[in-house]
């Protein structure tokens, strides 16, 4: 950590320190990395519906960025594990559990499956990848469309079926350059899980192997490569998620691979029209991920950060997720009012495919634009 980090790391931390003593019994501190968006939400749903639901605790949102920030917090955490003193620190709202190394071993981490959380047992299953992590919120790509040009039942709703389309209606359809946002990178990932028999268990963080990587990214080209002339322009590709989502409101495209939240965000805002659609592939859903809050297990203040993750789970806030985040639900959507299940029953997810990082999305990254695209730089 450099030093400007490290000014910026204890800066947040003496600002939650400072006023702790004041309400030690009552005050949770809750930290988030996360966009404006995210701290919002806490700050202006969350935080007065939990302490209204909830007297005596308050919830206190102490914003930690850059990243670098919040990790320096997360370590005073594991270090005072071992001093058995006061971290300073009951609940994150997203953090990687296999963080920081070691952590779970030394203990560190709350393991929600052990916890008694009443509302644990309606969380998707699908979205679980830890017990030591609560996937509160998710977001996953899906296929947006212009319903004035599309009905609804002659959408695509497989791998197949949208190759297809695409080649039917050129120019029609666009998605970003694979590393300038995730909705193009999982429109290309999608793609791998094509051509390998639609198993994403099949890519891990450690199975990368170059042959492993020629043999099926070989096919992933040829598809891609055969796929290029049909799309919008002949074959463009847009440079970000946002500027996809504005080729779809300004009518150039009819259909695009996009962000749920940055969507749904996007039709309530009205920066896309009410006429907009939403569908999720049903061979293979495209690749999406949750939000995975933790508690320290030496929270000074355990029992109400668990209170916090229950609220979470609950109906309140997971309609909240939903309706003032574009986000997705974390628990199952049965667990939701039927008028919500019912109203995005298009997207509501059969699976919840990840693709992993590291090697293989470098390979994919790199490949795509060797292979695809020669002529785009990537500057």
């Amino acid at each position: 950590m450099n030093r400007r980090e490290f000014l910026m790391a204890s800066t947040v931390a003496g600002l939650a320190a400072s006023t702790r003593f004041a309400a030690a019994a009552t005050r949770i501190d809750m930290y988030t990395s996360s966009d404006a968006n995210i701290s919002d939400f806490y700050g202006n749903v969350v935080k007065p519906a939990f302490e209204a639901a909830n007297p005596g605790l308050e919830l206190n949102v102490v914003i930690a960025r850059p990243q670098a920030a919040l990790d320096a917090v997360v370590q005073r955490a594991l270090a005072a594990l071992s001093t058995k003193s006061d971290p300073q620190l009951d609940f994150i709202e997203q953090y990687e559990p296999t963080l920081p190394a070691g952590g779970i071993e030394a203990g560190l981490w709350t393991d929600f499956g052990k916890a008694g959380l009443k509302s644990y047992a309606a969380v998707n299953k699908l979205a679980i990848q830890t017990p030591y992590g609560l996937p509160y919120r998710g977001s996953q790509v899906l296929i947006a469309y212009d319903t004035t040009k599309l009905s609804k039942d002659k959408v695509p709703k497989t791998f197949p079926d949208l190759v297809a389309w695409i080649k039917a209606n050129p120019g029609e359809f666009i998605y970003n350059r694979p590393d300038k946002g995730g909705s193009g990178n999982n429109f290309v990932n999608r793609a791998v899980h094509e051509v390998s028999g639609r198993d994403p268990l099949k890519f891990t963080v450690d199975n990368y192997t170059q042959a492993a990587a020629d043999e099926v990214l070989g096919k992933t080209w040829a598809l891609l490569g055969d796929l290029a002339p049909s799309l919008y322009q002949g074959g463009a590709y847009t440079a970000g998620n946002t500027a996809s989502l504005q080729l779809l409101a300004q009518g150039a495209v009819t259909m695009i691979p996009a962000w749920s939240d940055q969507t749904l965000q996007a039709i309530a805002k009205g920066v896309l029209p009410e006429t907009t659609g939403l569908v999720q592939l049903t061979d293979l859903a495209l690749c999406g991920g949750f939000s995975q809050a933790v508690i320290p297990t030496n929270s000074a203040h355990f029992e109400g950060s668990l209170k916090l993750a229950d609220f979470l789970l609950s109906q309140e806030m997971q309609t909240a997720v939903i309706e003032k985040l574009g986000g997705f639900p974390g628990v199952d959507w049965s667990n939701l009012p039927q008028a919500l299940h019912d109203k995005y029953a298009d997207v509501i997810p059969s699976s919840i495919p990840t693709f992993p990082a590291g090697d293989w999305t470098k390979a994919v990254q790199d490949g795509w634009y060797r292979n695809v695209a020669p002529n785009i730089s990537r500057t």
